[in-house]
């Protein structure tokens, strides 16, 4: 009786330690699995971090600021008294994948420009080629000083916001005929405030997202003469129209493709609702 109690009281003692020495492992492993848990933090998912980078708010990108690039050479073309001949030529060069653009010249005569050179002579080549193949007649090179931008930086003298202002005007009562295209939403009428711009020698992107995206985001408050105004017309957050601001709470647009330029208010209903924000490129 004695050796079985005597065996049986090691048996407890054995099974108590092995207990005990369980306890002590889950006890040890707990606060590292919780630590495990604590320090794998949402800010260090890199999915979460891709999408903080891409914010959909109507301040989105208000911290980026891509300067605009200033045009170089560019060939000039053609001297239309009506509209629809200058859309022609433009097409038809845009179906070549040249980058064209017709605009109101001060004359009230409509011409088409396209290209971006950095020198003299690959512009000057361009049109050769391009008059040898009859997509156009005579051209004009137009220099890098040729631009508003460009004179008022060297002479100190002049606004090119109200230069910027006065061009987009001469639209006015024009049925909106630029491009401005992009695969999910069709027109969304950037064309007058892009040719506005690179008429006075500033290189604005051609589609109104893209616009969004360059210069610096500038508070409803503080918008001036020249600086853009962006909407998402079709809902959501998605940039799909741009307008330029003229002052006094006005800016001026093409309401669609189709549809006259006119200057409207901010005030709006429509516009206040879907307003996004501003942009700033000066």
């Amino acid at each position: 009786m004695t050796t079985a109690t005597s065996q049986l009281g090691k048996f407890y003692r054995s099974l108590f330690t092995l207990l005990l020495m369980l306890l002590v492992l889950t006890a040890c492993s707990t606060p590292q699995m919780q630590r495990g848990k604590t320090e794998t933090t949402p800010s260090e998912d890199p999915i979460s971090a891709l999408l903080k980078e891409t914010p959909h708010h109507k301040n989105e990108g208000a911290q980026k600021t891509v300067p605009l690039e200033k045009m170089g050479y560019s060939i000039q073309v053609g001297a239309f008294a009506n509209l629809d001949n200058a859309v022609r030529l433009e097409r038809l060069l845009e179906s070549r994948g040249i980058d064209a653009y017709y605009f109101r010249h001060e004359s009230g005569l409509y011409k088409v420009r396209f290209g971006n050179h950095s020198t003299y002579k690959p512009a000057r080549a361009e049109a050769e080629r391009l008059q040898a193949q009859s997509l156009i007649d005579t051209f004009f090179i137009v220099f890098p000083e040729d631009y508003t931008a460009a004179r008022i930086k060297k002479s100190g003298k002049g606004n090119l916001r109200d230069e910027l202002v006065k061009t987009a005007k001469r639209f006015i009562g024009i049925p909106y005929r630029w491009g401005g295209t992009t695969a999910k939403n069709g027109f969304d009428c950037s064309g007058l405030t892009m040719v506005s711009y690179r008429l006075n020698g500033l290189n604005l992107p051609r589609v109104s997202r893209s616009q969004f995206k360059a210069g610096k985001w500038v508070s409803k408050k503080k918008l001036q003469p020249g600086d853009l105004v962006f909407f998402a017309t079709k809902g959501g957050t998605r940039v799909t129209h741009v307008g330029m601001y003229v002052g006094g709470g006005n800016f001026i647009h093409a309401p669609r493709t189709g549809k006259n330029v006119r200057i409207e208010k901010l005030s709006n209903a429509f516009f206040a609702k879907t307003y996004m924000g501003g942009r700033t490129y000066l």
